[in-house]
């Protein structure tokens, strides 16, 4: 008597939450080995940014006029926190350009993992070095002389914007990764990281620019974080009579949820995309 062949069970592979959380979990934990590893590109980029700051502090302060005749040094570290979430744009496109490049990419997508947890592991790996640097950071300014006079909780809002930045620029790191090619891309977002600095009011007050330029500078999403968290820490700032200025905690809310709703669909697409 032959044996009845039952057919099997159908699987179904789209990715619930639990095998996100799981899968995210996991190469989270393989991003922060590869750290561990790893370290000379995160220890560089610590390095680079004290570098930036006793830079700043000590050869650059002294022909630089504070607003108000205030600190320099207490008008500079608000800048410096938002010009390091910037930087950090460039190591989130090195990650993801080297997954792809090396075959990781391919390998995830011929797993059975669910194809939005690369991304989340990213970013949340990438937030996690974020929380070091700021960390360091903060600790750099406060040995220069830097302080927070706004109060515990004003202190904790101007770390949660500076961090809300930084969340939204690791989505622009995310795309930029998946749409460009080799190292000769990535150091081309090294280069646009400096102007789009500059071009805000982390150094320079946009009324002293061009019209036109003034105007672009204080609309930059960088100027509308660096003047939140001036006021919030009660650091001196540049002030200004434009509507942007005027309305800069707002924006450093509104312009990190801009940059997360374009980006982050646009990185799901991509990497979809990739998978097809």
């Amino acid at each position: 008597m032959s044996a009845v062949s039952m057919p099997a069970p159908a699987v179904d592979l789209t990715p619930g939450r639990p095998a996100l959380l799981a899968d995210s979990g996991t190469l989270i934990w393989r991003n922060l080995a590869r750290w561990r590893r790893d370290p000379g590109p995160l220890i560089a980029s610590l390095g680079f940014n004290i570098l930036i700051v006793l830079m700043f502090a000590y050869l650059f302060g002294g022909a630089l006029q504070v607003p108000g005749g205030g600190s320099y040094r207490e008008f500079l570290m608000p800048g410096m926190f938002v010009m390091t979430m910037v930087f950090g744009i460039s190591l989130t496109t090195m990650a993801v350009a080297e997954d792809l490049e090396r075959g990781v990419t391919d390998r995830l997508r011929s797993m059975p993992v669910s194809p939005l947890a690369p991304l989340a592991a990213r970013a949340v790996a990438d937030m996690l070095f974020a929380l070091v640097t700021l960390g360091v950071l903060l600790l750099t300014g406060l040995a220069i002389g830097w302080r927070a006079h706004g109060g515990a909780g004003a202190t904790l809002a101007a770390v949660g914007l500076i961090l809300l930045l930084r969340f939204a620029l690791i989505w622009v790191g995310i795309f930029l990764g998946l749409v460009t090619r080799g190292q000769t891309a990535v150091v081309a977002v090294q280069t646009l990281e400096f102007p789009l600095g500059f071009l805000s009011n982390a150094f320079v007050a946009p009324s002293t620019m061009p019209a036109w330029l003034g105007a672009v500078a204080a609309w930059n999403p960088l100027s509308a974080t660096v003047g939140a968290t001036r006021e919030l820490f009660g650091n001196p700032g540049w002030g200004g009579d434009s509507w942007a200025a005027q309305h800069y905690p707002w924006l450093a809310v509104l312009w990190p949820l801009v940059l997360v709703a374009v980006f982050l669909p646009l990185s799901v697409a991509r990497y979809r995309r990739l998978a097809g």
